[in-house]
């Protein structure tokens, strides 16, 4: 660094502008200049101040390296001090709050796995509009069951979608190397601590709100969430493909459809638990999309699978035969919603319910003909399609009369 400072300043040289008979040898090997009066009245001064800013310059940068030792431990690039260029001693310069904002919150959304998050909203939005029977029945206590039961499948589902992120780090890196765990921008304690958090918080609404339905929705989730997911002996179930897809299915399918229903049928109206139509209905055709939903999320992560040894019926049966049974499954629900609609009488239910499931499974066909499934991005993309499928058969099944 000495080097870097030093040499950025001209090197003082002196140039005597007179010859050498001014000057004689004395006195054996002394040289005595005739003239050194003059010079010494003509250069002394500015000798004595390129000596005195030379001795400035070195202490200045004995102290830049002083204190480069200190604020710098470890060698780290971000603080090395360029002093030539007259940069500061500081860290690089942070960022502002708003985009240190922004980040907090994108990382957080990916956290969430926000596509469960609105399916988890709308699930639940769909079947309370089932225990509605008169325009009256949309009232302040109503909405405000919804709410409650909404914030606390919400808490309960990132508690449940965060700790399966917790557990699967490893294999998230190769699969889902965007998410924030796998990537670093999340500490194993900072995700333990949100998905704490989220999960005591869900149980207190619960209990406070004091619907035993809700209460019982949660508990069941958080149960099945947790044997999924967390690598002790006895559970983790995911690694098992039939006992993983049955835990999607007795949320997605059952729990969901029922035990929100009856959380607005008997605690907010104070009416007899009974299942309509609409309600047995939903249940059924949310089964084998759960089962689908279930499948088809390994189809895209086959290769993390293979390597930490995860049994999923992708890895057992290969993704092509997994994928076109999926899309036969789902062909077999809608086929199963025409018949209920056309059976339907009510008119305006009938015709909602037929028209909608023929778009929708002519779209599903249509679409998986043109997926290239050697394509990681066409599989995942279609995923995502299957969640959009799924967010519009919870607008279809409030009309289902």
């Amino acid at each position: 660094m000495e080097s870097m400072l030093i040499g950025s300043f001209t090197k003082p040289s002196l140039s005597f502008p007179f010859s050498a008979e001014l000057c004689s040898l004395h006195s054996g090997n002394n040289l005595k200049c005739k003239a050194f009066s003059n010079v010494e009245r003509l250069y002394a001064v500015p000798v004595r101040l390129c000596v005195q800013r030379k001795d400035l310059m070195l202490q200045h940068v004995k102290s830049i390296s002083r204190r480069r030792i200190t604020l710098n431990p470890k060698g780290d690039s971000k603080y090395v001090v360029n002093s030539a260029s007259g940069h500061s001693l500081e860290s690089e310069p942070s960022k502002s709050p708003w985009s240190s904002v922004q980040q907090a919150f994108d990382a957080f959304y990916r956290f969430s796995r926000p596509h469960t998050i609105i399916g988890t909203a709308l699930s639940i939005v769909s079947v309370s509009l089932l225990a509605v029977e008169k325009l009256s029945d949309f009232s302040p206590l109503f909405f405000a069951g919804l709410l409650e039961a909404i914030v606390a499948a919400l808490l309960m589902n990132i508690y449940i979608v965060g700790l399966n992120q917790i557990s699967d780090i490893e294999i998230d890196k190769v699969n889902k190397p965007y998410l924030p765990l796998a990537s670093g921008e999340y500490s194993v304690k900072t995700g333990v601590m949100i998905v704490s958090s989220f999960g005591l918080l869900s149980f207190w609404l619960g209990w406070i709100v004091g619907s035993w339905p809700l209460f019982w929705a949660l508990f069941i989730s958080f149960v099945l969430g947790t044997a999924y997911s967390i690598n002790v002996p006895l559970l983790r179930w995911k690694r098992f493909a039939v006992v993983a897809a049955m835990c999607i299915f007795a949320v997605r399918a059952v729990i969901v459809q029922i035990a929100f229903y009856m959380h607005i049928q008997m605690y907010v109206y104070g009416r007899p638990a009974i299942l309509t139509k609409s309600v047995i209905f939903a249940t059924a055709f949310m089964s084998f999309f759960s089962v689908v939903i279930a499948l088809f999320k390994d189809i895209p992560d086959i290769v993390g699978d293979k390597i930490f040894g995860i049994q999923s019926f992708t890895v057992r049966l290969g993704q092509e035969r997994v994928f076109w049974i999926c899309i036969s499954l789902l062909e077999m629900a809608y086929a199963v919603a025409l018949f209920v609609g056309a059976t339907s009488s009510c008119t305006w239910s009938k015709w909602a319910t037929v028209i909608g499931h023929t778009l929708l499974g002519y779209l599903l066909w249509s679409r998986a003909k043109s997926t290239d499934l050697k394509s990681k991005t066409a599989i995942t993309s279609f995923y995502m399609f299957i969640w959009k499928l799924f967010y519009a058969e919870y607008l279809l099944i409030p009309l289902v009369r």
